[in-house]
């Protein structure tokens, strides 16, 4: 298993927020995918979050969730069946693409034509608009896809747990070189 850097870990290990941000939906991927890539990237000393691993009862979920998003460097966005469904994975996803952060799309046992914002009534038609567009955003991403009937668990950890790395290393180089123009 490949380890972050030293320079890059000592980086990582001083500053509060995480590296990345794991968007799931839980009823779909919480104990399989999203806790497995959770504990690859903890072993191999990434800064990770996961809403279950850190957040405890008495946190507001909007403010410790939206601080994990905008401290990241990267984003994990877990597609899942039932994704769309979910109010906080469409917020999580909006506020990835408004702030502009780095996003992995990992498209399990969904296809990205098959992800649509349903308007079940109850979200404002401006969310609604919020969210379609950073699903659009993401379905013209470059992923990774999953069929968890037909693939193999550890290629897909593996893979995942690369492109994180790939993309945490190219954030810091870009962040490097923005600090040298200033």
């Amino acid at each position: 298993m490949q380890r972050l850097p030293a320079t890059l870990y000592r980086k990582i290990a001083r500053r509060p927020s995480c590296d990345v941000f794991i968007n799931h939906r839980g009823v779909d991927t919480k104990r399989n995918f999203a806790g497995l890539l959770y504990d690859r990237l903890t072993k191999m000393g990434v800064k990770s979050f996961l809403d279950s691993k850190n957040m405890k009862p008495g946190d507001r979920l909007f403010d410790h969730i939206d601080r994990g998003i905008l401290g990241c460097k990267v984003g994990v966005a877990v597609f899942s069946p039932t994704y769309c469904d979910s109010y906080f994975c469409l917020h999580e996803l909006a506020l990835f693409m408004e702030s502009k952060k780095r996003v992995i799309p990992i498209f399990y046992d969904v296809k990205p034509s098959e992800l649509v914002v349903k308007d079940n009534g109850t979200c404002p038609v401006k969310e609604l608009q919020r969210f379609s567009a950073a699903l659009e955003e993401a379905k013209f991403t470059v992923g990774l896809t999953f069929d968890s009937s037909n693939r193999d668990w550890s290629v897909l950890l593996k893979d995942a747990s690369e492109a994180v790395i790939m993309n945490l290393l190219e954030v810091e180089e870009q962040r490097k070189l923005m600090k040298r123009k200033h």
